[in-house]
């Protein structure tokens, strides 16, 4: 058995000299330990074991809460939900100019702007998936011509989330209908990158924005990734 001396934190070294975790450090721990009693529960094979794991699922549940990472509510639905092996949720944002103006959504939710986009579904490429959340969310049909951005929510500054997503951003053109607003979106206007307006910060940042006007600029800028 090694000795805690010779014990690396996934972290990174810094993790255990620092004392005290970060915030972003207490939120990796509370995914990684969900994510081990998730597999754990999934490939278990004696009732010793899945009643070890349900026990590793319920700290880091206890610890979402004591750290206030995020709301109660979210973590239990992630517990109720999710089964098998545990592999982070893709999220897909479409990236849509106009007369040099960014294609934003106001999100019924919050009230706040954001790309559109959301969840990919089982069976849809991600042009495919980007595609469908704009036509849903906007009314304009496009076409994903290419890829901008694929980024891990958890190295940027995100809010707290109980899931690990991975964010694609594509960028689309236009290739027909017309603005129209959804269950979920309550206004469809293009921006000029010098009247941004607040920005949903759970779904896209004002550095991602304004890096994205800068790919549209200059095309052959390459694409960011984690």
């Amino acid at each position: 058995m090694p000795l805690m001396d010779d014990f690396e934190s996934p972290l990174g070294s810094g993790a255990r000299a620092a004392g005290k975790p970060t915030s972003s450090s207490h939120r990796d721990w509370v995914q990684q330990l969900q994510a081990i009693a998730q597999n754990g529960l999934h490939y278990a094979e004696n009732d010793f074991d899945r009643e070890r794991y349900r026990h590793v699922a319920a700290i880091a549940g206890a610890m979402a809460q004591v750290g206030q990472t995020w709301p109660a509510d979210l973590f239990l639905a992630r517990q109720l939900l999710e089964r098998g092996h545990a592999t982070p949720k893709v999220d897909v944002r479409g990236v849509v100019f106009h007369e040099e103006r960014l294609l934003l959504v106001r999100e019924r939710d919050d009230g706040l702007w954001s790309l559109p986009g959301g969840w990919a579904d089982i069976g849809d490429a991600p042009s495919t998936a980007v595609e469908r959340e704009i036509r849903e969310e906007s009314g304009w049909e496009t076409r994903a011509t290419r890829v901008l951005a694929v980024c891990d929510r958890n190295q940027h500054g995100y809010p707290p989330y109980p899931f690990h997503v991975y964010k694609l951003f594509l960028e689309c053109r236009v290739t027909g209908g017309s603005a129209a607003t959804s269950a979920e979106t309550s206004q469809v206007d293009f921006f000029a990158e010098s009247a941004s307006p607040p920005l949903s910060l759970t779904r896209v940042l004002p550095g991602q924005i304004a890096r994205f006007f800068q790919q549209h600029r200059d095309p052959g800028l390459p694409a960011d990734f984690d």
